[in-house]
């Protein structure tokens, strides 16, 4: 499949044509079709994909999983790099954020 196909497969998902794909993106409302014969620039198949909320890396054709999950876990509890006011953040607040991003992220995971 070409870049423009999965372009237009991802899109076509949303209920989108290409050229509502690439207003979405904030690109040329052509810019998409010319990539049929051109190479697109990395930001602007950044934008697509951003927009598409796929990565690039499906785009291009290097996965066929649309939006990879990283494996990669920071586990930033008891660092206290993030201060709130001025202050570290105490460990039992780090639960409760580490919940509500555990929420958040199950929410995301619905919509895909």
């Amino acid at each position: 499949m070409t870049l423009v196909e999965r372009i237009k497969k991802s899109a076509e998902a949303r209920g989108w044509n290409l050229k509502t794909t690439a207003e979405k993106a904030g690109i040329g409302i052509n810019s998409i079709y010319r990539w049929k014969d051109q190479t697109p620039t990395a930001d602007s198949l950044s934008k697509v994909a951003g927009a598409l909320h796929v990565s690039v890396d499906y785009l291009l054709g290097n996965t066929d999983d649309p939006s990879p999950k990283s494996d990669k876990t920071v586990d930033l509890a008891g660092t206290n790099v993030f201060t709130y006011q001025g202050m570290p953040i105490p460990e039992d607040d780090w639960e409760i954020i580490q919940d509500i991003l555990k929420r958040r992220r199950e929410q995301m995971n619905k919509k895909s």
